[in-house]
């Protein structure tokens, strides 16, 4: 049988030494805790075109695939054997030609926060902090949950 996995996309949105976080909240999950903008790739669509939706849907921003780039993977193993794959981009924000972030989903988000990178607040959640720390340190892939090969 063939494997799958579903597959999350992440922004990461840098301002200096910050990265943009939104505090989730009536989602069924992770609500209370920090999270990079970020969602699940839809059938027929592209990975950029996945991340580029999440940042105008989420966070209003208009990006393009330039502006974009893979920062880190992570494949993760919660509880359950249940796996996912994140795929973590990172952006510099520039307000000129991106916009400046709004919480556009506020039914869903409780708000937005700018956060040292080296300083995240503890409750952010885990998924989250290995692709930052992944793409803080410049290691590509990042294991989490699962036991040593």
């Amino acid at each position: 049988m063939a494997y799958t996995s579903p597959v999350d996309v992440f922004l990461i949105l840098s301002r200096g030494g910050e990265v943009l976080l939104a505090r989730r909240q009536n989602t069924g999950f992770a609500d209370g805790l920090w999270n990079l903008p970020s969602g699940k790739m839809e059938a027929g669509e592209s990975v950029v075109a996945a991340v580029l939706r999440e940042a105008r849907e989420e966070v209003g921003l208009t990006l393009t695939a330039a502006d974009v780039r893979l920062a880190a993977t992570v494949h993760l193993s919660r509880p359950g054997g249940h796996a996912r794959i994140g795929l973590f981009f990172h952006a510099p924000h520039n307000p000129t030609r991106h916009g400046a972030p709004v919480n556009a989903e506020p039914h869903k988000c409780a708000g937005l926060a700018w956060f040292p990178v080296g300083a995240l607040p503890p409750d952010t959640e885990s998924y989250n902090v290995s692709g930052l720390t992944g793409w803080r340190t410049g290691t590509p892939l990042i294991l989490d949950g699962w036991p040593s090969p």
